[in-house]
């Protein structure tokens, strides 16, 4: 290899990606985020119920949270690994093969539980494969996207995790009765949804003289990203954590609210309608603004608008009387989080510190996302069983939206 691909490996992006990369990885990201979302919004749920009918939002609580733990261990881990791959397909694929089918086969395994242990370490083997692959395919887009194109391509890749949970909607509805056959079809999906990117073989290769001796101690003291030396990478860090703790508070008992307080005949169904609605609303919403952001590069004052939309989204659903109003938080919350996922993350690559460790800083970001999946459940449950309700929880859902996005603002390298 030589110095002229030693220096790209490493270096800011100059040329335009085309439109067939972007499909192949908007087409990964959509089959990872199956693998995630179709348990968390249904089968999980339903799965939970079967074993301990008595005891479902415990066992889901416990089920998704101890999943979200390991997913903030997995994504850095194995984004930092990927850093240091030199294999000659690439940084990244080696991770997307080995991510999707080990989710997969975890998959498989989650669909043979019948005590909420094995469930919990199907679902535990799940987050650490889909997240070796997430952390890469995320870090693909620093790796090959210029910096004026990062706005428009993040707002298709944010389509990604909006398609992903749509289709895990529709295929919890479908399977509403028959959880084995759920899982089977997610673990397909996730599997072949990863192709189109591999054969592309457009992954930049890093040459072995290139990687840093490993060491054990600047290895671990790596995940550290001191906030008062890099102070944006930390408020971006903050924005990202409380936009989406207040959207997994949206979802983790949202078919739980359905079906208790407003009594919805068909629950798995209604979570397809409302996933519909919403995902229609993020993908308008996530190109709108990706490419606006792109055209005045103006990244804050988008995140900024997300949070009050979704704030406003949280109120309507804390009072929703009925099915219809909760369609109009829907839409509201569509719009919100599309212009955040397109927006925040072309923000967060420009606060990256390191060319040389994107999959890993992108990992301690995405920590951001994981955790929530670990507070969510305990504040859901609290909120419902103990502190008066739903209606707590989705003002809880526009407290904490409201002040991700004032504190984007102490972001300074970003406009």
């Amino acid at each position: 290899m030589d110095s002229h691909n030693a220096v790209e490996a490493l270096r800011t992006p100059r040329a335009r990606v085309t439109a067939g990369w972007i499909a192949a990885v908007l087409i990964v990201h959509i089959g990872i985020n199956v693998g995630f979302f179709a348990p968390i919004q249904v089968l999980l749920g339903l799965h939970s119920e079967a074993i301990t009918p008595q005891q479902k939002n415990a066992t889901l609580s416990l089920v998704t949270g101890v999943g979200a733990a390991v997913s903030m261990i997995a994504n850095p881990l194995f984004g930092a690994l990927s850093d240091r791959t030199t294999s000659r397909f690439g940084r990244r694929i080696p991770w997307i093969v080995a991510g999707t089918l080990g989710g997969a086969l975890a998959l498989l395994l989650m669909s043979t539980a019948h005590t909420v242990s094995l469930l919990v370490v199907g679902w535990a083997l799940m987050q650490a494969a889909g997240n070796a692959a997430l952390a890469a395919v995320l870090a693909v887009v620093p790796d090959k996207v210029p910096v004026e194109q990062r706005g428009t391509v993040g707002g298709l890749v944010a389509l990604g995790q909006t398609v992903g949970i749509l289709i895990g909607a529709g295929i919890g509805m479908v399977a509403a009765s028959d959880l084995v056959f759920g899982y089977a079809i997610v673990a397909v999906v996730i599997a072949l949804c990863s192709i189109p990117f591999v054969l592309l073989r457009q992954d930049v290769v890093l040459p072995a003289q290139e990687r840093e001796p490993f060491a054990w101690v600047s290895f671990l003291k790596g995940f550290w990203i001191s906030p008062k030396q890099y102070p944006d990478f930390g408020w971006a860090w903050i924005t990202r954590f409380l936009l989406y703790l207040s959207s997994q508070l949206f979802l983790v008992y949202l078919l739980f609210f359905l079906q208790d307080e407003l009594h919805h005949p068909q629950p798995a169904t209604g979570v397809l309608v409302l996933s519909s609605v919403y995902a229609g609303f993020v993908i308008l919403s996530s190109v709108v603004a990706g490419r606006l952001s792109d055209r005045d590069g103006k990244r804050k004052r988008y995140v900024l608008i997300s949070a009050v939309i979704t704030a406003a989204a949280a109120l309507l659903m804390a009072a929703a009387p009925n099915f219809a109003v909760a369609i109009g938080g829907a839409v509201l919350l569509g719009i919100g989080f599309g212009a955040f996922l397109a927006v925040d993350y072309a923000l967060l690559t420009q606060v990256l510190p390191h060319a040389d460790s994107r999959a890993k800083d992108l990992g301690v970001i995405n920590v951001a996302n994981s955790l929530p999946q670990v507070f969510a459940p305990l504040i859901a449950w609290l909120s419902v069983s103990w502190l008066g309700g739903y209606a707590t929880l989705f003002i809880c859902a526009a407290v904490v939206a409201l002040a991700g996005g004032l504190l984007v603002n102490r972001i300074k390298m970003v406009a």
